[in-house]
Order: C-alpha cells, then sequence, then structure tokens
C-alpha cells in the first residue's frame, strides 16, 4: 500500500507544470460590476479591459508609500459602470501561487503573487457607484412571479386523471394527513365523574384486578382522566402475582361486597 500511494504522489508531481513559477502576477478583489463587465468581454477582443497607472513622488522614488496605482477602465461595457478605481496595496499577506487546471487534467502553476490589492472606486466616482449599488439593490427586490389566468375555470387539466393518482408524487406531511388514525389516537370524551365511578365499581364487581388499558377500552375514556380516579379509588400492585394492575383499596372492596350482599 505504501508503495502505492508513493507511485501516486510522484505521478501527480511529475503533471505539474513549473515553467511559469517565477512570474510575476497580482491579485487583486474587485466590485462584482467590474468582474461581470470582463467576463462579458469578447476573448476575440484584442483590446484591453483596463489600464493600471502607476504614480510616484520623484524626489523619493524609493519610497514605496508614495506609490499610488490607479485603474482606468477602457472596456465597451465601462460607460455603464465608474470608470476609475483607487487600488489599495497590501505588503503583509501570506505568500500565494496561482496554479490552473486544463481539460486534460494537466495542472501548472501560472506564477506566484508578488502585490495584492482591494479595488475600490475612486473617490470622485463615489456617488456613481452609489447609484450603480442602489439600482442593482432595487432590481433584487422585484419580485418575479406572474399570475396567469386559465383559460378552462373548470379545473379540467388540474385534475389528477384516473390512473394517474400513483404517479402524484406525496411529500411526508401529506402522508401523515392520510394515515390511518389508530383508535389509541382518536379523542375521547370525558364522562361525568359521578357516572364513571358507579362504572368502575360495576366493572371491579366484575372482577377484582385490572389492567390501565382493559380499562380504558372498557370505559372509552382518556387515559390520564382514567389514571386520575384510580388513584382515588384503587391500588396498584408493582409486584405479586397480581402485578401491573389495579384493584379496590379495602374501604371501597367492603362497601361493594355490602352493596352486593344487599
Amino acid at each position: 500500500m505504501e508503495e502505492e500511494h508513493g507511485n501516486s504522489n510522484v505521478s501527480s508531481i511529475s503533471n505539474l507544470e513549473t515553467a511559469k513559477a517565477e512570474r510575476s502576477v497580482w491579485l487583486m478583489k474587485c466590485p462584482v460590476a467590474v468582474a461581470k463587465s470582463w467576463q462579458s468581454h469578447p476573448h476575440s477582443d484584442p483590446h484591453p479591459v483596463a489600464k493600471v497607472v502607476l504614480s510616484l513622488d520623484p524626489l523619493h522614488p524609493d519610497d514605496s508609500s508614495s506609490l499610488q496605482f490607479t485603474m482606468e477602465m477602457t472596456g465597451t461595457d465601462a460607460g455603464k459602470i465608474p470608470k476609475s478605481y483607487s487600488l489599495n496595496m497590501f505588503k503583509d499577506f501570506v505568500p500565494m501561487c496561482v496554479l490552473s487546471e486544463a481539460n486534460q487534467g494537466k495542472v501548472a502553476i501560472e506564477g506566484k503573487v508578488e502585490h495584492k490589492f482591494d479595488m475600490k472606486p475612486h473617490g470622485e466616482n463615489l456617488e456613481e457607484y452609489g447609484r450603480l449599488c442602489r439600482e442593482r439593490t432595487n432590481k433584487s427586490m422585484i419580485k418575479n412571479r406572474q399570475i396567469q389566468v386559465i383559460d378552462n375555470d373548470r379545473g379540467v387539466h388540474m385534475r389528477p386523471m384516473p390512473g394517474m393518482i400513483g404517479l402524484i408524487s406525496s411529500t411526508s406531511k401529506d402522508k401523515k394527513k392520510t394515515a390511518p388514525v389508530k383508535q389509541s389516537d382518536m379523542k375521547r370524551t370525558r364522562r361525568d365523574r359521578g357516572e364513571l365511578e358507579d362504572i368502575m365499581f360495576k366493572l371491579f364487581e366484575r372482577q377484582p384486578n385490572w389492567a390501565l388499558k382493559q380499562l380504558v377500552q372498557e370505559t372509552d375514556q382518556p387515559a390520564q382522566f382514567l389514571k386520575e380516579i384510580l388513584n382515588e379509588l384503587c391500588v396498584y400492585n408493582k409486584r405479586g402475582t397480581n402485578q401491573g394492575t389495579y384493584e379496590l383499596k379495602p374501604e371501597y372492596k367492603k362497601s361493594v361486597e355490602d352493596t352486593s350482599a344487599e
């Protein structure tokens, strides 16, 4: 496995073209409008899209702080956007190289980044650039949705035809709506408390021990409401042969037995 790894690394290195590795390139962050203008420029057009003007102080030619870079747009689409931009140069940045990849998978180094710039509209074009940004914001807020009136108002084209029901995809939300409702999920109506207590006593006359699930089925009452009454009338068996069932408290057992004897 290690040998195969090594061979793949050697193969990738051998495919890297380094003839232009020492070429100096600039890295520049530009506004969206400028980037779109350059992308729309025809490749067959030999004219440059912009030119960079370098200004320096002749009395201090070696002072890097006196250098000022300005970019002037010269493309045919430049009339729609501000023409003059300032280039703020960064002195401290991580060393970087520019890589390219051809359609055949060939990777090449196009050069190393010598200068990094932040491009912004020149002071005299700030108002024009602000107008351009406002127009772009307003355009993005325009809703493109349209309402179309259907001539056939009977809805024949909107109604699923026979045999097409199985082809219509349904979301999980629709599936939940069409799912059959279980008996336990149906809403039960509470009875009068006194009436329900009489029913409970009659059930415990039939048999002494009942599970909660059985009582819910017999009385058709909500489990929580039934529990409230069971806690008052019954004892819950946590162990023994009748584990998990309810039986009447001794005082209620006696009253039931007396009533039965009468």
